[in-house]
């Protein structure tokens, strides 16, 4: 747990002003093959239907709504920019279809404790669409009644009407996508949302009894210097919502056409990035916010950090997440999903989502089927950046393995990371120290096998 924040030298930012992953998974989602497809997906999940271990844990679903009325410059979600607003009728017929090959394989009311609705805009669809999405769901899966249901929200898209319909669907959780609240940062990146209607929601849904409210911001942005996004941080703090996200913008225009639209002169310096993480560090944690890892901060009484506390932690493909290492159904165009020793992601166009589904298959496209050496190095990767330590014994008893053998050559790599005061380790594990936080994607990077093997690296965001 971080204490308190210190300054970076010029020179360590220089040396780890390079990309990498962000480890939501290990292998990354860049590893994915096509020869693991609809038969292979559909495998996995009749493992799952036949193994008694799987099937005793209950499921986590994710539901990919694509659709967003306008273009945010600096998105490199997938998304489909429209105004019309029947698009999201067939779309929801196709979503039934995936959910019935699902429950076809594994049945009917398998339980699930974690639904998490992503876009796009999921508040994109109308108040009836997002029942009829509800009730399609709760027809095919049991949810549990204290599990956590959650649902990104554009605050441009809905009122304290909406929320109502929110709250009665079952929704305990939301994430509002802010960014930055200084209008010369929001015209710079087409995302105009006044700070008044962001408080006003906010209240309403406290007033709706949500257990967790969430807000997103992004630092790096075109026009934003330290100066400026110190006044967001202000304001963040004022609205305290229970969560906060604190991502990197990843500039990479050549490989996300929406990005090509943001002027790279308007863009800050690497050092201004890290001048406002260390200021977003020190602005949350001296308003009493617990950091959770990496991007994220929770209220002390928030599940999410008690769940950091109790050693509970666990990072998918939305992040920190408080639920058990479990399975993840992935349902929609170009989401990801995980079931067993296995990774799936759909078809990333919706022309060839729903070809498959018409054909009566399942919509993925690639994926990957992971190796004991996988899982050994994900559970090593995930406990650096979920608990920011590790101790060789429960790897050990876990994997069978010595830990010191089996890593020897990590372990050799990690000593540079030491002398910079980044890690410490000893003969019993592994421990991320505060500074390290700054950088702990470059001590989970010195696990990763295949980026061992591969160094091309300019498909990822700057690790800082």
């Amino acid at each position: 747990m971080i204490s308190a924040v210190q300054p970076i030298d010029a020179e360590l930012l220089r040396k780890f002003d390079v990309s990498g992953p962000r480890y939501t998974s290990y292998p990354t989602a860049d590893r994915f093959v096509e020869t693991f497809g609809v038969e292979a997906y559909g495998q996995a999940l009749v493992q799952r239907r036949t193994g008694t271990a799987a099937m005793a844990l209950p499921l986590s679903l994710y539901v990919h709504i694509p659709f967003c009325e306008s273009l945010c410059y600096y998105c490199a979600c997938n998304k489909i920019i429209t105004k019309h607003h029947d698009r999201a009728a067939p779309y929801l017929r196709y979503l039934s279809r995936e959910v019935d090959l699902h429950t076809a394989v594994i049945g009917q009311g398998q339980p699930v404790s974690q639904v998490h609705l992503g876009g796009g805009s999921p508040t994109f669809l109308s108040d009836l669409e997002l029942r009829e999405l509800m009730d399609m769901l709760r027809r095919n899966f049991s949810f549990s009644p204290d599990g956590e249901y959650s649902v990104e929200v554009d605050p441009r898209t809905i009122d304290a009407s909406r929320l109502d319909v929110l709250a009665d669907l079952g929704f305990n959780r939301l994430s509002f996508g802010v960014q930055d609240f200084d209008p010369a940062v929001q015209k710079a990146v087409h995302r105009i949302q006044p700070v008044e209607q962001v408080f006003g929601l906010v209240a309403a849904a406290r007033a709706r009894g949500f257990g967790s409210i969430n807000v997103d911001l992004i630092y790096g942005l075109p026009q934003q210097t330290p100066k400026s996004f110190d006044r967001t941080l202000a304001q963040v703090n004022e609205l305290r919502p229970d969560r906060i996200a604190l991502y990197a913008y990843a500039h990479l225009p050549e490989r996300f056409k929406p990005q090509r639209r943001i002027v790279t002169a308007d863009l800050p310096s690497g050092g201004e990035k890290v001048s406002m993480l260390a200021r977003s560090l020190a602005a949350f944690m001296g308003a009493g916010y617990v950091y959770v890892g990496m991007d994220h901060f929770a209220l002390p009484d928030d599940a999410l950090a008690v769940a950091k506390q109790q050693g509970r932690l666990h990072r998918n493909f939305q992040g920190y997440s408080t639920q058990p290492d479990c399975d993840l159904i992935a349902l929609g165009v170009s989401s990801i999903g995980r079931i067993g020793a296995s990774y799936s992601q759909n078809a990333k166009t919706m022309e060839e989502y729903c070809d498959l589904l018409d054909q009566g298959r399942f919509p993925v496209v690639k994926g990957l089927a992971l190796s004991h050496d996988d899982i050994l190095r994900r559970a090593v990767i995930m406990a650096i950046m979920c608990q920011g330590e590790l101790q060789y014994e429960a790897i050990e008893s876990a994997y069978l393995v010595d830990f010191k053998t089996y890593f020897a050559n990590e372990l050799k790599s990690l000593a540079g990371l030491r002398e910079q005061g980044l890690v410490t380790f000893d003969d019993n594990g592994i421990t991320v120290t505060a500074h390290g936080w700054f950088f702990v994607r470059a001590v989970a990077m010195v696990f990763d096998l295949h980026l061992q093997t591969d160094r091309t690296r300019a498909r990822f965001s700057k690790i800082i």
